[in-house]
């Protein structure tokens, strides 16, 4: 006898599952690849024409043509002259090709993961002789332009701004540990690690005095902490 429900207990059981293309996964991770390969030689560029001819003076079409790519590929990977400046800048400050909020830096993880002050302050003096190379000489086109642009100065004084609120974020921090001085407030020790660590500082010593980055990485330390700490 037929029985409706025995046949549909029988009948196979078709499941759709999407089917899985090896070739295409491949190419979107290849052009994935090639995209951020334009995008960094393009802020290479960029950062070398900045801070040896100045923001003002270089043009998108020099950018492009020492990147070796298309004006138009240019705007695509990262786009407008503005742009580009802030971008080269964020990448300076992150050493990424991409920006990174200073909580999720390397060194201000591990300056916070160190448990004692002098620790704190070697490693944050390390890390600004290791970045110093890259911002400073674009901190200083970025400040030149400034004088000249409007966006560029609006830029400049982000920068400015969040440089300082991050000193102050260090100096509280560095109170953790309760080894500094009790004579000092935050707001000295941001100030004295804004100016030491600043851009015309690294230049009157690495570039005019011929010192390396990692004696000005040394100088900071020691500076720091005989500022700093009892």
């Amino acid at each position: 006898m037929f029985n409706p429900n025995a046949l549909r207990m029988n009948r196979a059981i078709v499941v759709d599952v999407p089917s899985v293309n090896p070739s295409r996964h491949y190419n979107s991770e290849l052009r994935a690849t090639r995209a951020a390969e334009t995008r960094q030689l393009i802020l290479n560029a960029a950062w070398a024409l900045f801070t040896t001819r100045g923001y003002v003076a270089t043009t998108v079409s020099q950018i492009a043509s020492v990147a070796g790519v298309s004006v138009d590929t240019l705007y695509a990977a990262v786009g407008r002259k503005p742009v580009i400046l802030r971008e080269v800048v964020e990448a300076a400050i992150s050493g990424k090709g991409v920006t990174i909020p200073a909580a999720e830096r390397d060194y201000v993880i591990n300056v916070r993961a160190a448990t004692f002050a002098a620790e704190k302050v070697k490693i944050y003096a390390e890390a600004i002789a290791s970045m110093s190379p890259r911002t400073a000489p674009i901190f200083r086109a970025l400040r030149d332009a400034a004088s000249t642009d409007e966006g560029c100065a609006a830029l400049e004084k982000e920068i400015r701004v969040r440089r300082a609120a991050n000193m102050l974020l260090f100096a509280a921090d560095l109170r953790v540990p309760g080894e500094t001085r009790d004579d000092i407030t935050d707001q000295y020790i941001a100030d004295v690690v804004f100016v030491t660590a600043g851009a015309e500082h690294y230049a009157q010593y690495v570039e005019q005095r011929a010192w390396t980055a990692g004696q000005f990485g040394d100088y900071l330390n020691e500076l720091w902490q005989k500022l700093f700490l009892r």
